[in-house]
């Protein structure tokens, strides 16, 4: 009966990460609920291979109907490897409870600027020069590589607001340039599960099945619906998130 549960909130999670990010607000504290007695590090792998295969499958989906900047994103994406493999290995260096201030914060100020921005990616307008966009995505690949390897919750949704805010993409095209980085962050962290051995395959397999299954659905939804639809689901994700942020950061006394 648990593995129908865990499904299920995989493909749910599935769907919103493939449009908006935020998957992992969804499917972690299921593993958490559902499993209770499993070790944190062994449901964090677990979550991580399922998260990967829906991300794969969302940006395979929308290769094909979002034009892709590879020789921007490419090089972003080893970057981002590289530094959430950093990020994860700062954790036990650097008090990872410091950055929730500041993470909501930044979260707080996303929200309240698209929602006064009406327009915000509502059209497909790049802004950089080849050269310029090939190095902020370097840098973006830099600094959210590292966020994501050392804390996580939220990158997919700073990353969509990053290829909007900075690079003058839509939503649709923020999302699917966003799987790009995602992928190789999660690769990352993968990486370093499995070199541990913190994966329960029965589990995570169904689970990923279903997690793709939602992602498809969803890449679907996000091209038919168009950039209106994913910006009012990208404002119900980072609210959704920055309520669960507030609520652990003042119930555990962080401020």
């Amino acid at each position: 009966m648990e593995i129908i549960y865990l499904c299920f909130f995989a493909f749910l999670a599935g769907f919103i990460d493939s449009v908006v990010g935020g998957g992992g607000l969804i499917q972690l504290p299921a593993l958490l609920v559902i499993m209770p007695n499993t070790p944190v590090p062994v449901l964090l792998g677990t979550g991580k291979l399922v998260s990967i295969s829906g991300t794969a499958s969302s940006l395979l989906r929308y290769s094909r109907d979002v034009r892709i900047n590879w020789k921007s994103l490419l090089p972003a994406a080893v970057t981002a490897f590289v530094f959430s493999f950093l990020g994860a290995r700062a954790i036990s260096h650097l008090p990872v409870e410091a950055l929730r201030p500041m993470v909501l914060f930044l979260l707080i100020a996303v929200a309240f600027y698209t929602f006064w921005k009406k327009d915000l990616g509502s059209l497909h307008a790049p802004r950089l020069s080849v050269t310029k966009e090939r190095w902020y995505a370097i840098l973006a690949g830099m600094a959210i590589g590292f966020y994501d390897g050392f804390f996580g919750p939220g990158t997919g949704s700073f990353l969509i607001f990053v290829f909007i805010g900075i690079f003058g993409f839509s939503f649709v095209a923020a999302s699917a340039s966003a799987k790009v980085v995602n992928l190789a962050t999660n690769l990352s962290a993968l990486g370093y599960f499995v070199w541990k051995g913190y994966v329960l395959y029965q589990i995570a397999l169904p689970m990923a099945a279903c997690n793709i299954v939602g992602s498809v659905v969803g890449t679907q939804v996000a091209l038919k619906q168009g950039s209106g639809f994913v910006r009012r689901l990208f404002l119900v994700v980072v609210t959704a998130i920055i309520l669960k942020f507030a609520y652990d950061t003042f119930q555990k006394g962080r401020f």
